[in-house]
């Protein structure tokens, strides 16, 4: 069995950042709280976030995906909270998030993470 170490790892060239390929990883994830706040340091490729109004956000991606066709998911971090994330994108760079409150039938301000799947652009 082989061991790889490193720092760095860069393309032939020297300089180039590395072309992975066949990597099935989250593109963007984004944790936020209840007024769109990104929370700790556990986000990946996320710009900003927007708050819509109760329980309904907007996400910025840094990178964009290829297309607004790909796989997103969201959920609230905490099982205390009876609230499912829904995500759909609404263009190659942005995340339309909805929290809602299961019980209540209606939107909720709750902390919730949303997680994207597919290629960047």
């Amino acid at each position: 069995m082989s061991t790889l170490k490193a720092d760095t790892i860069v393309a032939a060239d020297g300089t180039s950042p590395v072309t992975l390929t066949k990597q099935s990883a989250a593109k963007v994830i984004a944790a936020m709280d209840s007024t769109a706040t990104a929370l700790g340091t556990a986000n990946l490729n996320l710009s900003s976030g927007t708050d819509n109004g109760t329980g309904d956000y907007t996400v910025t991606t840094i990178n964009a995906f290829t297309s607004a066709n790909e796989c997103i998911g969201g959920y609230s971090p905490r099982s205390t909270d009876d609230v499912a994330g829904s995500c759909s994108i609404a263009s190659s760079s942005t995340i339309r998030v909805r929290v809602v409150d299961i019980s209540a039938h209606s939107n909720s301000d709750k902390n919730t993470s949303t997680f994207g799947f597919g290629d960047l652009a």
